[in-house]
């Protein structure tokens, strides 16, 4: 990796190329990027923990609340989701439609890593309904369910900062062999563009990520997408949230072996890399692109909406030591005001349908 870096900084004019270049690389380089390498990644052995990976409920629960929501909404059972990791959601959510539900189901993933295409293949071979693409565009005219869970936090950024009233664009280069920063002028018009539309007006020393692969990402989604939703699992702000002095220095991170690394330039390809995302400008591009805003919640808050508690009162049992115990434990754990889900929000969007927020969670 830190071969190919050194060459794609040597053969940059400036020899010097953005921090969106150096995390596309470092992530997604077909051969030496962090996802696209066969080690395992999520879970106690890995470097970080998704929500799926602490109970199956999540997994099932969404199962039901989208059945209900293909009932309501008058939409075929098809759910898409994009970064399926090591397949843990898809296996809960094929489970429990196959138990409780059992109705003709498509389940598609969108997943670029051959490694975890992989895992995923063993997990779910035994669900015959599953289909496994690359690349998002094949979907083509969607309808159903898109949903990702931590996909846009993984993304590549630019990073700004604003020095002595003027702002600049953090840049990545070499200095005695070592990755290091540099700031140029920031001129790059699609950033500026980005500045112009969310309204944010960074303070002095202040330092931000600035998410341009997301707008497209967003907007790929609404390409494919002819009628259902968009939901998103994920971490980020608003734009006030932004502003508070205590993210004056961003919220760009690494993670090894559950560490969190704050120099993302450190041993590249070798950890995760990983930002808050823009909830507002998510949800701005979101409308330009034809994709109607109906919520955003914190995860707790949707999982209690879709009837969470509910798991607890069918699954009691008296044993802590029992199955049932540790799963009621990770059922509470995900709906504790000090867990993980109120670090998360889910917002949701559609397309092609005339719903309010009340018609989703009418259990």
């Amino acid at each position: 990796m830190e071969t190919y870096l050194q060459q794609l900084i040597s053969n940059s004019p400036s020899r010097l190329i953005s921090y969106a270049d150096f995390i596309g690389a470092a992530l997604y380089h077909p051969q030496f990027g962090y996802y696209m390498k066969d080690k395992q990644k999520i879970g106690r052995l890995g470097d970080f923990i998704t929500t799926s990976n602490i109970s199956d409920v999540y997994g099932r629960l969404i199962a039901k609340w989208f059945s209900r929501i293909c009932k309501t909404a008058n939409l075929d059972p098809v759910f898409c989701e994009i970064g399926a990791g090591n397949g843990r959601f898809a296996q809960s959510f094929l489970q429990e439609w196959h138990e409780t539900i059992n109705t003709p189901l498509q389940y598609i993933i969108v997943e670029t890593s051959p490694f975890h295409r992989n895992l995923q293949k063993e997990l779910l071979k035994n669900y015959p309904s599953v289909i496994q693409i690359e690349n998002l565009m094949e979907l083509k005219a969607f309808e159903g369910v898109i949903f990702s869970n931590e996909l846009f936090d993984a993304l590549p950024v630019h990073v700004i900062e604003k020095s002595h009233g003027q702002l600049f664009e953090v840049m990545v280069g070499y200095q005695s062999e070592d990755l290091v920063e540099k700031k140029i002028p920031l001129e790059n018009e699609d950033i500026l563009c980005f500045l112009r539309e969310s309204g944010l007006a960074l303070r002095e020393n202040q330092r931000i990520e600035i998410p341009i692969e997301m707008e497209k990402m967003l907007q790929s989604i609404s390409n494919v997408l002819t009628k259902g939703f968009v939901v998103t699992a994920d971490y980020g702000y608003t734009n006030e949230e932004w502003m508070n002095p205590r993210r004056a220095e961003g919220s760009l991170r690494g993670y090894h072996q559950h560490r969190m690394i704050n120099n993302v330039l450190e041993n590249p390809g070798e950890m995760d890399i990983t930002t808050h995302i823009h909830f507002d400008y998510l949800i701005q591009k979101g409308e330009q692109f034809g994709l109607r805003f109906l919520t955003k919640l914190r995860q707790d808050e949707f999982l209690l909406k879709t009837g969470i508690l509910k798991e607890l009162e069918d699954h009691y049992d008296p044993n802590p030591f029992s199955e049932v115990s540790k799963r009621n434990r990770a059922i509470r754990s995900l709906i504790m005001p000090s867990g993980m889900s109120s670090y998360f929000h889910i917002i949701i969007q559609l397309k092609g349908l005339h719903l309010n927020e009340s018609d989703l969670f009418s259990l």
